[in-house]
């Protein structure tokens, strides 16, 4: 008997999706609630379960092909026993290769499928997949991990055992190669946002730069206390989540959106944090930031990270915001102009710590100083509300007790 697999409900307002990546095959063996295929939605990507054990007989959709909620997208025969067709068949006509390929696209579990990305990323680094440990959703390999996994392998010192596998055949000199990869739904959906903004706002961004000095003392001082009491790490975003109510509670407007010709004011702050996952930049929400502390600001950021990384942030977890903070320091970056996260107005975005030279009560001192800025829609925000604003963020970084005497 075949049961159909169907297109779950993926959240509010949410009616179709896109096949990310099938993570079983036809003829493979299934077990109730095992993942058989991810779906990219505008916002997540989310796993599809079995509902019973037994065979995948059928995909009724392709990668890449966009699926209402609700639309079969495969077939699976309810029942045990080994995967009969194509295994066999492969089996029986050419041993070598099926051996092969089963190195090459295996892990430490066999059934493991890798994704066009991760099969190249291999393919490039030369690393065996079967070596690697998986820190994606169900134990699956990232690309991240064989990144990782071709770094150690560079550190790690040749084997005089075994003899080296033979070299990746070289292009040829002066070779030029293109390759085209559809875009995921949710980097489609970024893409249009993004441009969304700049065709819509009437964007504009000011600058301030911070001395640290103050935080990076609290840190110091306290990290160790705070990790052991809460389990946590003490990072620097809880500082500017706060700064930002703060400067969110004295300007209403930067944490206020358009809408039609009204002005939609809130009495509370949800903080939308940008994530880096696997297939893009999200932005999960830390609800009602003004009423929590730091050790819950600091929670929620690592939870999200973590799940982010794993693929399983929900639609929910992603509903709302208010304001946006953005940390390309991250990665490096000096400077920027983040854009807004519609329909919000205003997006702070935090950048590299870096000693510099500055003027101290007539002193020329070096800091650790950063520049924050400040992107906000000028239909909305008046020059003077943001540079307000962002001068709150950088007296309450500057002076942390700002933050808990509410100044």
């Amino acid at each position: 008997m075949a049961t159909e697999i169907t297109v779950p409900v993926l959240g509010e307002s949410v009616t179709e999706g896109s096949i990310g990546e099938w993570l079983k095959q036809p003829g493979d063996a299934v077990a109730v609630d095992e993942p058989i295929c991810s779906l990219e939605t505008d916002k997540v990507a989310v796993d599809v379960p079995s509902p019973v054990a037994g065979i995948l007989s059928e995909h009724r959709a392709s990668e890449g092909d966009t699926v209402e909620v609700g639309a079969v997208i495969a077939l699976v025969e309810e029942g045990e026993g080994a995967p009969a067709s194509k295994p066999a068949a492969a089996k029986e006509d050419s041993p070598a290769p099926a051996a092969s390929s089963a190195s090459a696209e295996g892990s430490s579990d066999a059934s493991q499928t890798l994704s066009p990305a991760v099969r190249r990323a291999v393919l490039e680094h030369g690393v065996d997949p079967s070596t690697i440990k998986g820190t994606g959703k169900g134990g699956r390999i990232t690309k991240e991990d064989v990144l990782e996994a071709a770094k150690n392998k560079d550190k790690a010192p040749a084997a005089t055992s075994a003899p080296s596998p033979a070299p990746a055949p070289a292009a040829a000199s002066g070779e030029r190669r293109e390759e085209r990869v559809k875009m995921t739904r949710m980097r489609q959906t970024i893409a249009k946002r993004l441009k969304g903004a700049q065709e819509e706002a009437a964007l504009l961004t000011t600058f301030n730069d911070v001395d640290m000095s103050a935080v990076i003392e609290a840190r110091t001082k306290y990290k160790d206390l705070f990790a052991k009491k809460h389990d946590i790490r003490l990072g620097f975003m809880g500082f500017f989540a706060k700064a930002a109510c703060l400067a969110l509670k004295d300007v209403p407007a930067v944490n206020a959106y358009i809408e039609g010709d009204e002005i939609v004011y809130h009495d509370y702050v949800d903080i939308s944090v940008a994530v880096s996952a696997p297939n893009g930049l999200v932005v999960p929400v830390i609800r009602d930031c003004q009423d929590k502390g730091f050790t819950r600001i600091e929670k929620d950021i690592a939870d999200f990270g973590k799940r982010a990384k794993e693929g399983t942030l929900t639609m929910a977890d992603m509903t709302g915001g208010t304001f946006t903070i953005s940390n390309g320091g991250v990665f490096g970056s000096l400077m920027s102009t983040p854009i807004i996260n519609p329909p919000q107005s205003a997006v702070l975005g935090l950048h590299r710590i870096e000693d510099r030279p500055v003027a101290i009560n007539g002193q020329v001192e070096i800091r650790p100083m950063m520049y924050i800025a400040l992107s906000y829609d000028h239909r909305l925000i008046d020059g003077r509300e943001a540079v307000t604003a962002l001068k709150i963020i950088k007296e309450a970084i500057e002076d942390p007790t700002r933050m808990l005497i509410d100044l």
